[in-house]
């Protein structure tokens, strides 16, 4: 353990004082953990392998190992227990895929439902499409504070109106989602896969007009989350995170349920958070993508305070404790969700 941290401390060219300054603690205590003296806690484990780029269940490995030899090797049968222990560990059961038995449960109602959606593509048509990608972008910007009402969504939208009394901002946010949806379905109908360059042009299109500087680039600086205990990583930690975001999804995209792949590429992106602003319709938008691709719905997600606090404890969750399962269950419900809705409309 304390030679995973020095030396991915040393890799990163970081002093012991620069690595306690972005995890805002002292420097002894980073001083300790290098000579085995203390270990981290749990979320600062998390943030060490978000700011040092070390695979946190590696990380983890190698925090239990050290924790469990530090309770046992005080005792001169220590030997005896390990043994005993790796004996209990050989009869049990595998492990399922999810600690919450219900996220499977709820991935083969939507497996089921899919199958059904299927047997009615037919009667899908441009009017409802079209209905309901104007909801989500309503939904999604109100997550983010946008007020226009649904139908002064729809008349900026689609009759290229204005609303007295709401801002240029307001305005331009509903009309580059409505285009970042036309461009992700243009990517789904030629089977794209996810690259920086889409990643980076969706982002553009939800912030052209707005922020044009920081259109479609990552940010440069640090920025911290409102109402979140989460810190994201510095800049200079940015590119190289988001490399392996995309080395993740290559490695994963074949074989994990849309559902998950969809879901831990919202979280992740999210908890970099590698845009200066736009990082949550972004990331929304990378999800959806996924999930069109597998052809399932838009999962869209409420924009009222009761969801939206939902949507937001539910990403907390994974960001304090490095536990996936409550975010991939959210996401997995609203997808469900909204496939009922769907096939209730097509019937």
């Amino acid at each position: 353990m304390k030679e995973i941290l020095q030396n991915a401390r040393k890799a990163k060219g970081l002093l012991s004082r620069e690595l306690a300054n972005l995890l805002g603690v002292d420097q002894s205590l980073i001083s300790k953990f290098e000579n085995g003296k203390r270990l981290p806690s749990e979320k600062q484990l998390i943030e060490l392998s978000n700011v040092l780029s070390i695979n946190l269940d590696e990380l983890k490995k190698a925090w239990l190992t050290q924790k469990i030899l530090g309770d046992v090797k005080k005792y001169t049968f220590a030997e005896e227990v390990l043994f005993m222990v790796n004996e209990a560990l050989a009869s049990y059961a595998p492990k399922r895929e999810f600690e919450d038995l219900s996220i499977e449960k709820t991935l083969d109602e939507i497996d089921s439902m899919k199958k059904n959606l299927d047997q009615v593509r037919e009667f899908e048509n441009y009017r409802i499409t079209e209905a309901l990608e104007l909801e989500y972008t309503y939904e999604s910007n109100r997550i983010e504070g946008n007020t226009l009402t649904l139908r002064e969504t729809d008349m900026v939208v689609n009759k290229g109106l204005t609303v007295s009394g709401k801002s240029l901002v307001e305005h331009l946010e509903a009309i580059n989602h409505g285009d970042a949806i036309h461009y992700v379905k243009e990517l789904v109908s030629k089977n794209s896969i996810l690259t920086k360059r889409e990643l980076l042009s969706i982002h553009n299109l939800i912030l052209r007009g707005i922020n044009q500087s920081e259109a479609g680039k990552f940010r440069r600086i640090q920025v911290m989350i409102q109402g979140s205990s989460h810190l994201p990583p510095p800049p200079y930690l940015v590119e190289k995170q988001m490399e392996d975001y995309f080395i993740w999804y290559e490695r994963n995209r074949g074989n994990l349920h849309p559902v998950v792949l969809a879901a831990e590429m919202h979280e992740r992106l999210v908890t970099i958070h590698p845009f200066i602003d736009g990082n949550g319709r972004t990331s929304r938008l990378i999800m959806n993508m996924i999930l069109l691709q597998n052809g399932l719905v838009i999962a869209n997600m409420k924009g009222d305070n009761t969801s939206r606090y939902a949507y937001y404890e539910a990403l907390e969750s994974v960001q304090s404790s490095g536990k996936k399962d409550s975010f991939i269950r959210y996401v997995a419900e609203i997808e469900k969700q909204s496939l009922e809705r769907y096939l209730s409309i097509l019937k």
